[in-house]
């Protein structure tokens, strides 16, 4: 999906892009990791890099624009990322759909792009034969697209970028707090006191001339970066990159924009009353530096230390002493042209935000005497260097940042060297930078309160302006982007509507898989991979919230929290020191059917990681405190989602499918009335009674061979007392006879919130693959979707839609899910049920071999990453697959015919026998959703 960075996206595309790199930290790093890469440079300006890796048959190719939302005009925000968008749609010599079509056609990973304050990137990873076709496709959006772009096809996706923005910023509790920010840290004039998504006036009194000046400034060779990364060869490549690019005309010289701080004079407070808040959220800005500044390095390490973990200050006093807020997070947020140091707090219900900013006062007053050890230095940098060698972990993971270096910092190779600057930092850079950006100096403070509560808003805050949308029924024009439009094509010197050919099939290499029993009952799955010297694993327990009683429901949730807190032998501040000072992370979570114990660690450090885990499995602490803070923790967790419309929805349909009996039809967090009674003898119950070797799975991915592998989890096994547990035996629901239609009422929505469906197939059964494959070109290919093309790409309705199967050993449902604009619930809704009623006669021919292609081709993927490689070893152990099940399903895909594909869409996705369950605002939508033809909507909270 096309997407945007607004609030925590931003962050974390900061984390993943900056942070990351910034994360080589060891000297053993420096000695034995290195990424070879090679650049030129064509005629007309365009930088190309060059990276080979052999591990996977796949390819990643991004193209990455230095434009972004600091190189707009005022009145024209949010232009950059509606430019984006419009790349996709459709080029001369691609025809409509663009890349969205070739990449089904090839078994591409998705064409997918974003944008961001400085820059626009568009990426895909292809398997390694259509390396010259995604060339020629790139060259043609570059050189080739805008003579496409007409009135039509404007307007409609004006439509979905401002559905983007509403389900992203205006539908979301605290979606407008970066806004509020950013408005008041940088002056009117500064390229970063608007958003990147843009303001909706300004989206929509957007012109074609505008797209097509835009396009003639910044989209041009010289201000372009192409990126090749993965199984390819060079020369070839070169070949292909000078044919498609090399003759698209050099455009203006581009001058690179000066660095331009916030220069905040007096510090600021606002407050603002967040119709989906339902507690209160504190954000602190101060002024920082730009990205690959000296002491951007020094100022992670900081924002690091305050915040992250148990040990951190923050942690200690505002949520393990004084008890305000689950959890604290901040961030050193840089960009090309400045930097904000963030602090985000959201407190628990009721809590006055004054007593928080008091804590993060005193805390800092704490931090000015004691500073940072240099013990938290290293267990800070071990940590780092983990998260950078994940970053890498994928040929698309590596071109990103090759290509984030070439733009802010000038040079790819320091990827290679930065390492330096990390390890540099001491203990005096880490103080020196907070008494030079935070001590004593000006920031802005957002006080983000519920309705009628603002005062629980930081003492002397001014109300913050904010543009909120009224929803007016026909307020928007219905469009037509197919309408017949005639343009110029642009003069070529050979003939780009033909399609280059495949290169040589590539042979799709399934990792070999190892398994072992051991006497306990406990199974090990494991692959050997040395592509990065990293280990992931996974010991999956069965269970979760199906041991469960309906009265009290949250246990697993609960113990799965207490698990990483303490050990018998450790207090939760030891052991979380231990974890880190390894470079490793471990978490614990409960899912409806599992409780999941998931690491990542060093490869040199996997035996030393696997004794904590034997720690933690085997001696838990049953620690009062953290219990009861675990519990705080997660009623604050339970209010949040009483504010979110996709949380409502999500709780609300599971208990359609269901039904009240079913502990399947429960939320795993619990409520707040069976929180109060879950003591911490019913975690020890739990614990005691069903967590056994017998019904767990170890699983395991990385830089590691069999034997090492399998050792510690021997010594687990061999400590871990078996029980005769057997999973319990839910009822099956049965699907409605026929549709109904239920709403659930959010005042003062801005979008509403779709969830269709029905309970259906468990992945075990002989239909569910081939069901899958039904689907794709329903719902569950993206942009090869009738769902997404219709709604999205024909009408403007909604920024994505998706449908999906989702079961297990059990059967789960199949689901239909997005978010459309208020004002069209009803159209959008009936558009649906057209779809589905006419999906099984209008399949054809065309539509199994675009479905085909697809999911044979994509194989070539399916291996690349650790995680990818650990769902793999997860089917397998989860329903007894055997270890070539991709080729069976490959088989099934090649064998699959129109006649079979439309039965399994009659038997499988009727719309007269599913739940239609709609959250959105009852006034304005409530009496249209009852057109659909199923009868009158139910309400479903009628006195709320």
């Amino acid at each position: 999906m096309k997407t945007t960075y607004t609030f925590f996206t931003w962050f974390f595309l900061f984390l993943v892009t900056c942070g990351n790199i910034l994360a080589q930290e060891t000297t053993t790093a420096e000695k034995t990791f290195n990424v070879d890469y090679e650049t030129f440079e064509l005629d007309n300006g365009l930088k190309v890099i060059f990276h080979v890796d052999r591990s996977d048959p796949v390819v990643a190719v991004a193209l990455t624009s230095h434009v972004g939302s600091a190189r707009e005009k005022e009145g024209r925000t949010g232009f950059a990322h509606l430019f984006e968008h419009l790349l996709f749609l459709e080029s001369e010599n691609l025809g409509k759909g663009g890349l969205d079509k070739l990449s089904a056609r090839v078994g591409g990973s998705g064409a997918n792009g974003s944008t961001s304050r400085d820059r626009t990137n568009y990426y895909q990873t292809v398997p390694k034969d259509a390396l010259e076709k995604m060339i020629w496709a790139e060259a043609d959006k570059l050189g080739y697209f805008i003579n496409t772009v007409t009135e039509p096809v404007l307007a409609k996706e004006k439509q979905v970028v401002k559905n983007e923005k509403r389900q992203s910023v205006d539908n979301r509790p605290y979606g407008h707090t970066l806004y509020v920010i950013d408005k008041n840290l940088y002056p009117e004039d500064h390229p970063y006191n608007w958003q990147v998504i843009g303001s909706l006036e300004d989206l929509q009194n957007a012109t074609l001339q505008d797209v097509k000046d835009f396009y003639n400034r910044w989209y041009v060779p010289n201000n372009v970066i192409l990126t090749i990364a993965g199984d390819f060869d060079k020369a070839q490549a070169k070949v292909w990159v000078k044919k498609y690019f090399g003759e698209i005309p050099r455009g203006p010289e581009v001058s690179p924009l000066e660095k331009k701080p916030s220069n905040l004079q007096d510090s600021k407070r606002l407050y603002y009353e967040d119709n989906f808040a339902r507690l209160p959220e504190l954000t602190i800005a101060w002024p920082s530096v730009p990205s690959y500044h000296e002491d951007s390095y020094a100022l992670e390490v900081l924002a690091n230390y305050l915040s992250e973990g148990k040990n951190a200050p923050f942690y200690q006093e505002l949520v393990a002493k004084q008890k305000l807020t689950p959890n604290v997070e901040m961030f050193n947020y840089t960009s090309e042209l400045a930097g904000q140091f963030l602090l985000q707090i959201r407190a628990y219900d009721g809590v006055d935000l004054d007593s928080v900013y008091g804590a993060v006062q005193k805390t800092f007053e704490k931090f000015e005497k004691e500073g940072i050890s240099e013990k938290d230095l290293k267990r800070i940098k071990a940590g780092q260097e983990t998260s950078f060698y994940n970053s890498l972990s994928s040929v698309l993971g590596k071109g990103f940042q090759l290509a984030q270096y070439e733009i802010f910092a000038k040079d790819p190779g320091m990827i290679n060297k930065e390492v330096g600057k990390i390890l540099a930092v001491t203990a005096e850079d880490v103080m020196r930078v907070y008494e030079k950006y935070i001590k004593g100096e000006e920031f802005v403070a957002t006080s983000f309160v519920p309705k009628d509560q603002k005062e629980l808003a930081l003492e002397n805050s001014v109300e913050a302006d904010v543009e909120e949308e009224q929803i007016v029924m026909g307020a928007e024009e219905e469009v037509n982007p197919d309408q017949e439009v005639s343009y110029e094509r642009t003069a070529s010197s050979f003939d780009r509507t033909i399609e280059p050919p495949y290169g040589a099939t590539p042979e799709i290499k399934v990792p070999d898989i190892w398994q072992t029993k051991l006497a306990s009952g406990l199974e090990v799955f494991g692959i050997s991979n040395s592509e990065v010297p990293l280990v992931q694993f996974s010991l999956e327990m069965d269970g979760g919230l199906l041991f469960e009683d309906t009265t009290k429901t949250g246990v697993s949730n609960l113990l799965a929290n207490l698990m990483t807190k303490g050990t018998a032998k450790r207090t939760p501040k030891e052991l979380e020191e231990a974890i880190e000072l390894l470079g490793a992370e471990i978490s614990v979570n409960a899912s409806d059917e599992k409780i999941v114990l998931r690491g990542s660690t060093l490869a040199k450090n996997y035996t030393e990681t696997m004794a904590l885990v034997k720690e933690i499995l085997l001696q838990p602490r049953w620690d009062k405190e953290e219990f009861e803070l675990a519990k705080q923790q997660v009623v604050s967790r339970i209010q949040q989602e009483k504010a979110s419309p996709n949380s409502i929805a999500s709780n609300e349909f599971k208990k359609l499918l269901y039904g009240k009996d079913n502990i399947l039809a429960y939320n795993n967090l619990g409520t707040e009335a069976s929180l109060e009674k879950i003591t911490l003898q019913d975690l020890k119950d739990y614990y005691n009674n069903y967590l056994t070797p017998q019904l767990t799975s170890f699983l395991v991915v990385g830089d590691i061979s069999k034997e090492k592998a399998v050792a510690p989890v021997k010594e687990i096994a061999a400590n871990w007392k078996v029980k005769k547990v057997k999973l319990p035996k839910l009822s099956i629901p049965a699907a409605p006879k026929e549709s109904k239609v239920f709403f659930y009422d959010v005042p003062g929505a801005k979008q509403s919130v779709f969830m269709f469906g029905y309970p259906a197939l468990a992945e075990t059964d002989p239909d569910f693959y081939p069901a899958t494959i039904m689907n794709y070109r329903l719902g569950g290919g993206g942009f090869a979707s009738q769902l997404t093309q219709e709604l999205r790409e024909g009408k403007g309705y909604t920024y994505g839609i998706r449908s999906y199967f989702a079961g297990s050993t059990r059967p789960g449902p199949f689901l239909i899910y997005s978010g459309v604009r208020s004002n069209i619930s009803y159209e959008a809704a009936d558009l649906v049920k057209e779809i589905l009623e006419k999906y099984p006669e209008s399949f054809n021919e065309q539509d199994l071999e675009v479905t085909k292609g697809f999911m044979i081709k994509s194989n070539a993927r399916k291996f690349e990453t650790m995680s990818s490689k650990l769902e793999m070893l997860r089917s397998i152990s989860d329903y007894g697959w055997k270890k070539d099940y991709v080729k069976k399903q490959e088989e099934t895909v090649k064998n699959i015919t129109v006649p079979q594909i439309q039965a399994l869409a009659r038997k499988y996705v009727d719309p007269g026998k599913m739940y239609y369950l709609i959250v959105g605002d009852a006034e304005t939508q409530l009496e249209r959703i009852g057109q659909l033809g199923f009868g009158a909507p139910v309400l479903l909270n009628p006195e709320e």
